[in-house]
């Protein structure tokens, strides 16, 4: 398959080609910055979780560009951008609230966000946009319920989301000038909270933060974050889900209905399957070596940047058998999808819990969905760190 810029921005995530496992390899970012490309699922692993490798040499004074157009992700303060204990001591103000028991608390009011947005979408016309009528407002209303913020402006945080993870579909003034106004919105809340706390997650952010003297600017980027993270990669990944259900895995679509366990099983090995972005942006998850260390035989110096191809490493044959994933086999080993190591991603089992739930309950509900778009009539969102449908017109 041709990938040139015009092919990939045609196909769908499911059929892109993927950088082949093997060895680190030398490549460039967009910027023309050189970095080492790590491919092979224990390779990966070794990057994500060896502290000779870190985030916060990224932004030193001698770190080489990375991105064309700044975002969220180039805030050398951010708590993505941290390692050792001030990245620890500002993860720990949020980590309790997103581990595995909390989430499982979460589990009915979640489920009862996915029922009413499907009751919505049933009541409507046909052919339905199923991207606005549920896989775009159900990630964002689960993070606006659990963040208090159900009186926001929905399209105000598509808007900021947009920009804060940006990757050319914006001017640099664009995006700062977003982001500006986003501080402010993040401020105002934490002052808010702080004044009259309540039982949301914000809240409890500011009260973890201010007991262990997390500095203002730094909850106000945590609160940011998360709006941001909270729901735009489950947004993107269960459009993108979508298609690939509808189109060349129609077979696995019914199967989804026989229950919430069979679901969840099947989401965690679509995502690997079916990547969040095709690597125009950044090729991977991004890291500096901070001494020289060798991984895979292959010694990289220090002062190198490192890119950590995921979507690789969640196939590599290794590990995982070759040809597409069995999607109701669980997965010989943990996955990547999510990160590994100290900056793991914090709302992976939110994110599972909302995929599960919903290709379950769609799947129940909608037995003779079908598509009403083909790969090639797709208007696909672009410009932005993943790429996703805008639209998906869907019959039943």
């Amino acid at each position: 398959m041709s990938t040139d810029s015009t092919s990939l921005s045609r196909c769908p995530m499911h059929r892109i080609d993927l950088p082949e496992t093997g060895p680190p390899r030398r490549t460039a970012l967009a910027t023309g910055t050189p970095v080492w490309l790590v491919t092979r699922y224990a390779d990966v692993r070794q990057v994500l979780m060896d502290h000779r490798f870190d985030r916060r040499s990224l932004h030193a004074d001698d770190a080489p560009p990375l991105l064309v157009v700044p975002n969220l992700l180039g805030d050398p303060e951010g708590m993505v951008n941290l390692d050792g204990e001030p990245h620890q001591r500002l993860r720990g103000t949020v980590q309790r609230a997103f581990t595995p028991r909390a989430i499982a608390r979460w589990r009915p009011w979640v489920a009862s966000v996915v029922d009413t947005l499907l009751d919505d979408f049933a009541a409507g016309e046909r052919p339905a946009d199923i991207v606005e009528g549920f896989t775009r407002p159900l990630p964002v209303s689960v993070i606006c319920r659990l963040m208090g913020l159900d009186h926001l402006n929905r399209e105000r945080i598509r808007h900021w989301a947009d920009h804060a993870l940006s990757g050319g579909a914006h001017t640099r003034e664009e995006v700062v000038a977003a982001m500006s106004e986003f501080a402010e919105f993040g401020a105002r809340l934490v002052a808010e909270r702080r004044e009259a706390p309540g039982d949301d997650l914000v809240s409890g952010l500011v009260a973890a933060g201010d007991a262990v003297g997390v500095d203002e600017r730094q909850l106000v980027r945590l609160v940011c974050g998360l709006v941001v993270a909270g729901h735009e990669t489950t947004m993107t990944a269960l459009g993108n889900l979508v298609v690939y259900l509808l189109t060349d895995g129609r077979d696995v679509y019914a199967p989804l209905a026989e229950g919430e366990e069979t679901a969840a099983t099947a989401a965690e090995q679509l995502l690997r399957a079916v990547p969040l972005s095709e690597g125009r942006v950044l090729p991977g998850l991004l890291r500096r070596a901070v001494e020289d260390t060798e991984v895979g035989g292959v010694s990289i110096p220090a002062g190198s940047v490192v890119a950590v191809q995921t979507n690789s490493a969640s196939r590599d044959t290794a590990v995982f058998p070759p040809g597409p994933p069995d999607p109701f086999t669980p997965l010989p080993a943990p996955t990547v999808v999510f990160g590994a190591g100290p900056h793991h991603c914090l709302g992976a089992w939110l994110a599972r819990l909302e995929l599960g739930l919903a290709l379950h309950r769609l799947a129940s509900r909608f037995p003779g969905l079908r598509a009403e778009f083909t790969p090639d009539t797709i208007d696909w969102r672009e410009g932005q760190m993943t790429r996703s449908p805008r639209t998906l017109p869907v019959s039943w």
